[in-house]
């Protein structure tokens, strides 16, 4: 089969399209004759070898990628016989191997792929889907909340302003270029900004009127994750996954006393400190999305031969939604 291998930590440059030998499953495993996978921020980081996130820096050499879809085409010892022909989603875990035209996954990280689901769909909720359901069940929107989400128009982002939307809130989402500000609106945001213009907080203060941002929805971190603190109303909820601008927001403890706000980190050990957490996050995006009530946003599928391009427009912030691979 062609996979992706890489040898060293640095570049996107580093990950090498080769052919190698076939994986075989293990017990309680089956192999996953890939059809699209997902390319993660935190794939990027690995990448470069930096550590400290919720996945241990690999031993190399390695095969990046920690989730797809596809279909069973072979079983290990006790895997049960009813997975083999069947479309499924997995997470691999920390075991990586996704970055290939075929994968190995135990039983119990396998999802069935609902009917109507694409393979791409599937893959944008495994993984992302499951960390935006995290945020989302962290931050209890209503009817009565104003929503600020930075990073619409990105995997994360899209599911979350759908799922506010979807609540009955005031929804406004933060993306940076007219074509991601279009797709932010179609999304169900009632408003929609650009963070690279300098003063898109103030339009955002004078957009809200009388009204109190009462929900800030943060994965970009740095000055724009300080500004949306900044913009919550007294009591209002800072629930932050991640900090893609480089560093997290400055806090202090005058901005909880001072007006109230509470600041959450549902993600990283937190998801994973609970048994069956995981599993049941990922049971809830993707029933969201069967139900029709929640449309993955994926980014064009990019060959996996070209995965240094699809690590650097990741990075670059030039996607819109999930990233995905097509072996």
């Amino acid at each position: 089969m062609r996979a992706i291998r890489q040898y060293e930590f640095g570049p996107a440059e580093n990950l090498r399209y080769e052919e190698v030998e076939d994986p075989k499953p293990g017990h309680g495993q089956v192999r996953i004759r890939v059809r699209a996978a997902g390319v993660h921020l935190l794939d990027t980081s690995i990448r470069k070898g930096i550590g400290g996130g919720p996945m241990p820096l690999p031993t190399l050499p390695m095969t990046p990628g920690r989730e797809v879809a596809g279909v069973v085409d072979e079983l290990g010892p006790d895997a049960d016989a009813s997975w083999l022909g069947k479309r499924v989603v997995a997470h691999l875990g920390a075991a990586s191997g996704g970055y290939a035209e075929l994968a190995v996954a135990p039983v119990t990280a396998l999802q069935e792929i609902p009917d109507g689901v694409t393979d791409e769909g599937a893959v944008a909720t495994i993984g992302t889907g499951r960390t935006a359901m995290a945020v989302l069940n962290e931050a209890k929107i209503t009817a009565g909340d104003a929503v600020l989400v930075t990073a619409a128009a990105g995997g994360i982002g899209s599911f979350a302003v759908q799922y506010a939307h979807n609540a009955g809130a005031f929804v406004i989402g933060l993306a940076r270029g007219q074509e991601k500000l279009a797709i932010v609106r179609e999304l169900g945001a009632d408003l929609a900004f650009d963070y690279s213009e300098d003063n898109w907080a103030d339009r955002v203060r004078e957009a809200l009127g009388d009204r109190e941002l009462t929900v800030a929805l943060d994965g970009v971190g740095g000055s724009q994750g300080e500004a949306a603190l900044e913009l919550l109303g007294v009591g209002g909820r800072l629930v932050m996954f991640g900090w893609s601008a480089g560093k997290p927001p400055e806090l202090s403890a005058m901005d909880f006393y001072g007006r109230g706000l509470t600041v959450s980190v549902p993600i990283g050990q937190r998801m994973l400190r609970v048994p069956g957490a995981m599993r049941a996050l990922e049971d809830q995006a993707l029933a969201e999305v069967a139900a029709g009530r929640i449309m993955p946003l994926v980014n064009e599928p990019i060959p996996l031969a070209e995965v240094a391009r699809a690590h650097t427009d990741l990075e670059s912030r030039r996607t819109v939604g999930k990233v995905v691979l097509r072996p």
